[in-house]
């Protein structure tokens, strides 16, 4: 079992919110927090507008595939964060639930993706403070 946080986001299709979300706190926090992501009703790939948002930002979701969301998942999460699922998330004791009140980009093109991506970050910059604040070096 890790010691480091774990993180789950959740949205319906996994091609959007929930990848771009990932794909920040992967990039922000490193391996500092270990990050999955998961829908209740998969899509068959990647939002393009929300691959396209995140290159613009120098990250690359391109060879990403939403995945369908497991009990195991879940359960494995310290963290599980809800974007747009309602109520098909299962819910364990002990787990902390989140729930971002995000635009869906589903359908949309990349002007529209853009501030949903940076709202994004600017949720997934607060999460690492609170769950996994950097260390500051111990002095010799």
């Amino acid at each position: 079992m890790s010691d480091k946080p774990s993180v789950l986001f959740v949205c319906v299709h996994n091609a959007g919110r929930s990848q771009m979300a990932a794909a920040w706190l992967t990039h922000l926090a490193g391996d500092r927090i270990e990050v999955r992501s998961a829908g209740s009703n998969p899509g068959e790939h990647v939002n393009p507008a929300a691959v396209e948002a995140m290159a613009e930002v120098g990250i690359d979701i391109s060879a990403e595939t939403p995945k369908i969301l497991t009990i195991d998942a879940v359960k494995e999460s310290d963290v599980c964060i809800t974007m747009g699922c309602g109520d098909t998330c299962p819910v364990f004791p002990g787990k902390r639930y989140l729930d971002w009140q995000l635009d869906d980009p589903a359908g949309q093109g990349v002007e529209a993706v853009r501030p949903i991506r940076d709202e994004i970050k600017t949720l997934v910059e607060g999460l690492i403070a609170e769950i996994a604040p950097e260390k500051p070096e111990a002095m010799a």
